[in-house]
């Protein structure tokens, strides 16, 4: 299951290094790319908004 970035992302940038697949992308909110998501979770402890989830089916 992919995370998601929801509305609560004020675009600080702090998950994009976490990522090691590259699938997060700039944007109103950030953006995960669901293909790319590995599911490994890094980026969800670095959100100090706590906006990134799992995306549920």
């Amino acid at each position: 299951m992919a995370y998601k970035i929801d509305e609560k992302c004020t675009g600080c940038g702090a998950c994009l290094p976490e990522c090691p697949v590259n699938a997060i992308s700039e944007g109103e909110p950030y953006m995960i790319d669901a293909e790319k998501c590995t599911d490994c979770g890094a980026c969800v402890g670095t959100c100090p908004v706590g906006a990134i989830s799992q995306k549920e089916d």
